[in-house]
């Protein structure tokens, strides 16, 4: 058996990750298995800086609010704002507050300074303006989509004023009310001032549709990319609020399928924009379905990973990541039987497996899947071993 894991170890490096595959994907995914360890982060940048300077991508995408987002890529573009207040402004989820997300920004900066457009390194956030307590209220993109259309187009060729939206949209209070998340009573998700702002939104996304030749040409293809950022995110916000305003057993699996719908949609964009990078949690870029359990009672919806898969293909590419320990949450060593224990039994601390080849060498002998006495590490499924391209192993998580 060890003999049949050695033979699919490599070195944790570009050249291995790359000979894994048939050919340089359009978008590359790196997952974690569990968030805010500064060890596996630093071990993203160190990968990442490789691919960029040896195999040609041009855009580092995390699992962080898409609309934030574009602070950092405004700054590791062109310098815009201080270190500091990118931080704190262009990341959700508390990111801004890691040092290794620090030093990737700092990095990136550094890296297109001095160079031209073309061939600087982008930054993106593909998640939505979301977090565990609520959605964000969708005035920001709303507003920026119609601003963007009634300085470019006829004003009778908009659905309406920016005073009417400001209007139906009314107190953001009202939408960003953590009450709403576990209680659909709160959400005005279902009010008549957002059903009307969801059919606005829908018809100043499809004025954009139509007038695309005129607006690429009459400002640029950045701008208009943006601009379909904006026309995004605001269907989305507006149909995540709809969903937490219903009552019915499938709410909590439709408002985390819909999350994971909002990531592909931003993900598939970046794939037309160019070859890149993506770092977001093992569940939501691999390409089976999602599942958890909340209340004893089973979720599972498609992830963004195998939606996007679904679309491109082989220009789709994964690598999961799994650990050996993270002693600090009190995950010790991993049983023998799993897959985390045979890896964890080579001398290396850290390496890249051929995961389709470990699956076949494997065969009937498939390993027990390891259970995690710590909620915020999610352990390697073996069922679906196969369904990555490459795995990621680092034996030991020190604490930051």
């Amino acid at each position: 058996m060890a003999t049949v894991v050695e033979n699919a170890v490599h070195a944790v490096e570009a050249a291995a990750v790359m000979r894994l595959l048939p050919a340089r994907p359009r978008l590359l995914a790196l997952g974690e298995p569990t968030h805010g360890e500064d060890a596996l982060l630093g071990l993203r940048n160190e990968l990442f800086r490789q691919l960029v300077e040896q195999e040609g991508y041009r855009t580092i995408a995390i699992e962080s609010d898409c609309l934030a987002g574009l602070v950092v890529d405004d700054h590791v573009t062109s310098g815009t704002g201080a270190l500091d207040e990118v931080m704190e402004r262009g990341f959700s989820h508390g990111w801004g507050a890691f040092a290794a997300n620090r030093e990737l920004v700092r990095w990136m900066r550094a890296y297109n300074d001095g160079r031209p457009a073309s061939e600087q390194v982008r930054f993106a956030g593909f998640d939505g303006p979301l977090e565990i307590t609520g959605a964000a209220s969708p005035r920001q993109a709303l507003t920026a989509l119609h601003g963007y259309l009634s300085a470019r187009v006829e004003a009778d060729l908009l659905p309406c004023t920016a005073e009417t939206l400001d209007r139906l949209l009314g107190d953001d209070d009202r939408w960003t009310d953590p009450a709403a998340m576990t209680d659909p009573a709160r959400s005005v998700g279902r009010s008549p001032e957002a059903g009307r702002l969801r059919l606005l939104a829908d018809d100043l996304v499809a004025l954009l549709d139509a007038q695309t030749p005129h607006l690429v040409e009459a400002t640029s293809r950045d701008d208009w990319d943006r601009a379909r950022l904006y026309g995004r995110t605001a269907t989305g916000l507006l149909r995540y609020h709809f969903r937490m305003a219903d009552a019915a057993p499938s709410r909590m699996a439709r408002l985390m399928g819909l999350r994971d719908q909002m990531m592909a949609g931003n993900l598939l964009a970046l794939a037309e924009r160019g070859p890149a990078l993506l770092h977001a949690h093992n569940g939501h870029l691999q390409r089976n379905r999602s599942a958890t359990r909340m209340g004893g009672t089973p979720l599972e919806w498609w992830s963004a990973g195998a939606i996007v898969s679904a679309h491109l293909g082989e220009r789709y590419a994964f690598l999961a990541t799994a650990l050996g320990t993270i002693r600090h949450r009190g995950v010790d060593a991993p049983p023998p039987d799993t897959v985390e224990g045979l890896l964890y039994a080579l001398p290396q601390d850290r390496c890249v497996v051929d995961a389709p080849r470990l699956a076949a060498a494997l065969g009937d002998t498939r390993p027990a899947p390891r259970v995690s006495p710590w909620f915020g590490y999610s352990p390697l499924d073996p069922a679906h071993l196969a369904d990555s391209d490459g795995l990621v192993f680092v034996k030991d998580v020190p604490q930051g």
